[in-house]
């Protein structure tokens, strides 16, 4: 109360000062509305979480040549099919540990741009374009290596430049008989686990090396990938409509499903949903289209093989395709052999290097055994169980991969092409060509392909996520064990 000449006023208590204080802190954010990001917290997660930072910001004359080099091994990953998070952790790994602290990285699905900004100085900005694309995961694991090298403190510029430079020109593991024999065998391996015969067999080791003929063919004269590999495809089921009109087949679909196995961009599909999630939008994008572009030259090619067999007056499969498809008769051990050795097939075709090979097989191995409880035991069902069993693919090729000294993305990619329904894909696509009375069937039987195909690749990504905490430190304790030696 206080009291004046004009009588009596009423003064309001005010509120204890902590109480006031507290109630602020609860209702307040306690971060600044804006913050600068530090680039190197995108390393969280992944094999170079704690790299080896120089303390001085490197000189001019000296930042040209690390942004160089440091571009030349990004168009290197990009070219041969690792993932944007992959190309974009390892430049900061490389960039922060060679002594660039202000290096900014947009990557697309064909160009890389990075850019260096020091606080003081003049900035530096290189752009690359990556005009081709080849499968060497033998190479990519050498990549890799490299910068858990540089990022650990084992390596220098000079060092690092030649031995880029030499990976570069590194001839791959296998040569073209190798890979043709290989990718011929799996598609004769692949139709004994889906349920085929010896013959069928042998008739998908035949129709896979003509597909693979094909499409070298192909790329020999410079013909644009969409053609060859439909021309490759329409070639695989000719030969499976023939064989069956001379009787010598009894399940042409599955020699043909053998036949396209290797062309689906199994790979491309796998990067573009990592990319997706991982916060790469435009390069999602373009590996999903370029995937898809690849996906509708596989349909056009059975669909063109299916109407020249009409031509040519060869039987339809009408009463053949309206029935269940063949299952597998072999035991489970068999066809555990069976998808060990085709997918050590499908990795020399992708060219994993030697030493990899029975890793990348017992890791589908584990992953057709997963698939085959979900289906059979759990009640998956043949959609939900392959994008599990594609989960479980994906953490034990992250937890070996790191392991051993390469990227998961090459244990997991050859691995995943056991889950993929090429069964189904065949089995619609030959709907749509010719059972027009039915054609809004055979197209949601392909939607449903491709979504179990988009369900595997985001199982491999899952996976890959899960197992990243049990990772993070990996790179920081090995730099330990080498300084106790």
């Amino acid at each position: 109360m206080v009291h004046t000449e004009l009588g009596t006023t009423a003064v309001p208590q005010q509120a204890h000062p902590q109480a006031r204080t507290l109630l602020r802190r609860m209702m307040e954010d306690a971060a600044p509305p804006t913050t600068t990001f530090n680039i190197v917290d995108r390393l969280v997660g992944s094999p170079y979480a704690n790299p080896t930072v120089t303390e001085t910001e490197a000189a001019e004359d000296v930042a040209r040549p690390i942004l160089l080099f440091t571009l030349d091994l990004a168009e290197t990953m990009i070219r041969w099919g690792a993932s944007a998070l992959d190309v974009e952790t390892s430049v900061i790994a490389v960039t922060t540990s060679l002594g660039l602290r202000h290096v900014d990285i947009d990557i697309t699905n064909q160009s890389v741009h990075l850019n260096w900004a020091p606080p003081e100085g003049l900035p530096a900005s290189i752009l690359r374009v990556v005009r081709s694309s080849s499968d060497n995961f033998a190479g990519l694991s050498l990549v890799h290596q490299l910068v858990g090298d540089i990022t650990a403190g084992r390596v220098g510029l000079d060092f690092a430049r030649s031995r880029l430079r030499s990976i570069r020109r590194r001839p791959k593991p296998y040569n073209k008989p190798i890979v043709i024999a290989a990718g011929a065998l799996f598609a004769g391996l692949f139709v004994l686990v889906i349920g085929g015969t010896p013959r069928g067999a042998l008739a998908a080791v035949v129709s896979g090396l003509l597909v693979t003929l094909v499409t070298r063919l192909g790329d020999r004269w410079r013909i644009p990938t969409f053609f060859s590999i439909a021309a490759g495809t329409s070639v695989a089921t000719i030969i499976a409509l023939i064989l069956y009109s001379n009787d010598w087949l009894k399940n042409p679909e599955l020699v043909v499903a053998g036949g396209i196995m290797l062309l689906l961009p199994s790979g491309r599909f796998v990067s573009a949903v990592q990319d997706a999630i991982n916060g790469f939008p435009v390069t999602a994008v373009g590996r999903l289209f370029s995937a898809m572009i690849i996906y509708a030259a596989i349909i056009a090619g059975v669909m063109f093989g299916a109407v020249s067999g009409r031509w040519f007056n060869l039987p339809k499969l009408d009463a053949l395709l309206a029935a269940e498809p063949p299952k597998p008769t072999l035991l489970l051990p068999v066809l555990c052999a069976l998808v060990m050795i085709a997918v050590a097939c499908g990795s020399i075709v992708q060219q994993v290097a030697p030493r990899y090979l029975i890793t990348t097989s017992s890791i589908a191995v584990v992953g057709y055994l997963v698939n085959y409880g979900a289906v059979h035991f759990a009640g998956a069902g043949e959609r939900l169980a392959p994008a599990a069993a594609a989960v479980v693919m994906g953490l034990m090729a992250r937890l070996i991969g790191l392991r051993i000294g390469t990227t998961p993305l090459v244990l997991a990619v050859p691995a995943i092409v056991i889950l993929l329904p090429g069964l189904s894909i065949f089995r619609s696509m030959y709907g749509m060509a010719l059972e027009t009375s039915d054609v809004t069937v055979s197209i949601v039987n392909m939607f449903t392909s491709f979504t179990i195909i988009l369900g595997v690749a985001a199982g491999v990504a899952l996976g890959d996520t899960l197992a990243r905490p049990f990772t993070k430190d990996w790179n920081a304790k090995s730099r330990r064990r080498i300084r106790r030696r």
